[in-house]
C-alpha cells in the first residue's frame, strides 16, 4: 500500500515540476518551435506528457488504455495558461486516486513497431502504467530542458533530471 501511495506521489511531484516550469517561462518560450529539435515546441512536449497522464486516468476505469489515441495541436499545446490549468486539474484528480486502484488490471495498446501497421497489445496494471507515465514525462522534461538551453532559457533546478540521478548526485556530494 505504501508503495502505491509513493507512485501516486511521484505523479503529483512530476506535475508540480510542470507547474513550476509553466510559471517560470514566457508564452513565447512555450510555443517557440526549435528547428534543431525536429521543429517541436516545449508546448508540444508538455502536452504529450499531460496526454499520457490524462489518458491513463480516463481509460483505467474501463480497463482499456490506448496510448495511440491522442490529440495534437490542442489548446494545451499552444497556450501556456491552458496548460497550467490542465496540469492543476490533473494533479487534483491524482490527489484523489485511491492507492488500491493502482492494482487494477489494464489492457494496454500502443504502436511500438516500425515494421507493422497495427498497434501492439499487452497486459499491465494502473500502477505499472503510472511508473511508465512518470518516466516518460521525465524523458520529455529532459528534452524540454535541452530545448530551453538552445533558447538560452533557465529552467527550475533539477527539471528534467531523473529522480534516481538526483539521488545519485546527492549521494556523490555527501560522500566527497
Amino acid at each position: 500500500m505504501n508503495s502505491n501511495r509513493e507512485l501516486i506521489q511521484s505523479v503529483i511531484e512530476t506535475l508540480r515540476q510542470g507547474e513550476t516550469l509553466l510559471t517560470e517561462i514566457s508564452d513565447e518560450t512555450y510555443t517557440h518551435k526549435v528547428p534543431v529539435a525536429f521543429n517541436a515546441s516545449i508546448g508540444g512536449h508538455y502536452r504529450h506528457c499531460l496526454d499520457h497522464f490524462s489518458t491513463l486516468l480516463e481509460a483505467s476505469a474501463a480497463g482499456d488504455l490506448n496510448y495511440d489515441h491522442r490529440e495534437r495541436g490542442t489548446l494545451v499545446e499552444n497556450d501556456r495558461f491552458a496548460a497550467l490549468n490542465s496540469t492543476r486539474e490533473l494533479r487534483g484528480r491524482f490527489e484523489k486516486v485511491n492507492p488500491d486502484f493502482l492494482a487494477r488490471n489494464l489492457i494496454v495498446t500502443c504502436k511500438t513497431s516500425y515494421s507493422t501497421s497495427g498497434s501492439q497489445v499487452s497486459l499491465s496494471t494502473v500502477g505499472r502504467e503510472v511508473m511508465y507515465a512518470v518516466a516518460h514525462a521525465v524523458h520529455h522534461y529532459a528534452l524540454i530542458g535541452v530545448m530551453a538551453g538552445i533558447m538560452d532559457v533557465k529552467l527550475p533546478a533539477g527539471f528534467g533530471v531523473a529522480p534516481s540521478t538526483l539521488k545519485h548526485q546527492a549521494e556523490t556530494v555527501s560522500a566527497a
